[in-house]
């Protein structure tokens, strides 16, 4: 929902609207859809100055009207499926990770979610040869594991080698330096510069309540704000870039008894084409045989509630220790 604000548009003045707002008219919405003849007559203002005013706005705002038939095609030409290097959540997610797309991974901390992350790097970077950016605000990354993940994959060392150059690491500490690489890496496609990125498919971000939470205390207005600038940024990304967007998240709880439900609340509800709720169940008091379990909360393609038992940390993998750090917030 864009508020008005001085400056969005020729014509559009403080003063005009302050003037607006006394009669209910805040947003960007409230102002296409209102009578201006009425809204003139209430606000003292000039009839022919709000229509020229609301001519820009739909000019700037609207969405131009496009047909199935075009849209399917767009999407059939446009649109991959990436292995995630699980065959059960490749199950759960309808094949695969889709390009254009954001997925996100929910979960408390220990409920493998960069487990997951390095996981899906190491498949799309060995199996499809393609590169990988991962954002990482937690210093969760451990190459060292990665590497482990690429052996069970691959016997060629050399193999193993090239797939691990094909992952790019870019430590981020918060939103501003997240938001700075995605506008670097923005520029470098836009551009069409290769260089040390490669055929990129796929952006991994650990995670987005890490860098979001720390705005939310305070001026929650202006973190708010900041999140959704974030929210474009990555929904842009994967839509104009063909990209598949991978996305971590904490959960939260109203209650002691309550349900998991994703961190960031509703605002952010909207980002994600994709959600899944990952949990590690315990079978006894030894941590090496948690469950990791993985539900399907929002799809596009299949029906919500779908539960798999994710094939990750398993055959010769060792799962990390608790001293290791894996996960962040």
């Amino acid at each position: 929902m864009v508020m008005l604000r001085a400056g969005l548009c020729p014509g559009l003045t403080a003063e005009m609207i302050q003037l607006l707002r006394t009669s209910g008219v805040r947003t960007v919405v409230d102002f296409v859809s209102s009578d201006l003849e009425e809204v003139a007559q209430k606000c003292s203002l000039s009839y022919k100055a709000l229509v020229a005013v609301r001519r820009v706005l739909l000019a700037q705002f609207s969405a131009f009207p496009a047909n199935g038939a075009d849209l399917y095609e767009e999407l059939k030409s446009s649109t991959a499926i990436l292995p995630t290097g699980s065959p059960s959540l490749d199950q759960l997610l309808d094949s695969g990770l889709y390009t254009g797309e954001v997925t996100e991974l929910m979960g408390a901390p220990g409920s493998g979610k960069t487990q997951v992350c390095l996981g899906i790097a190491a498949s799309v970077a060995l199996s499809l040869k393609q590169h990988v950016l991962f954002l990482d605000s937690t210093a969760g990354f451990s190459a060292s594991r990665l590497y482990q993940i690429l052996q069970c994959q691959a016997e060629d060392e050399e193999e193993q080698l090239e797939a691990l150059q094909r992952v790019q690491v870019v430590r981020v500490f918060d939103v501003y330096e997240m938001l700075s690489a995605m506008q670097k890496l923005r520029d470098r496609l836009s551009q069409q510069v290769v260089s040390s990125v490669g055929p990129l498919k796929i952006v991994v971000v650990d995670s987005v309540s890490a860098v979001v939470y720390p705005l939310l205390g305070g001026r929650q207005s202006e973190g708010l704000a900041i999140m959704m600038q974030l929210a474009r940024e990555l929904k842009t990304l994967a839509r104009e870039f063909s990209l598949a967007v991978v996305v971590t998240n904490q959960v939260t709880r109203d209650s002691s008894t309550g349900p998991l439900k994703p961190a960031l609340g509703r605002s952010w509800s909207f980002v994600p084409s994709t959600r899944v709720l990952l949990e590690s169940k315990e079978t006894n008091w030894e941590r090496a045989t948690a469950r990791r379990i993985a539900s399907l909360a929002k799809s596009p393609r299949q029906p919500t509630g779908i539960q798999v038992e994710l094939d990750i940390g398993n055959g010769d993998v060792q799962e990390p220790g608790p001293g290791t750090p894996t996960e962040g917030l």
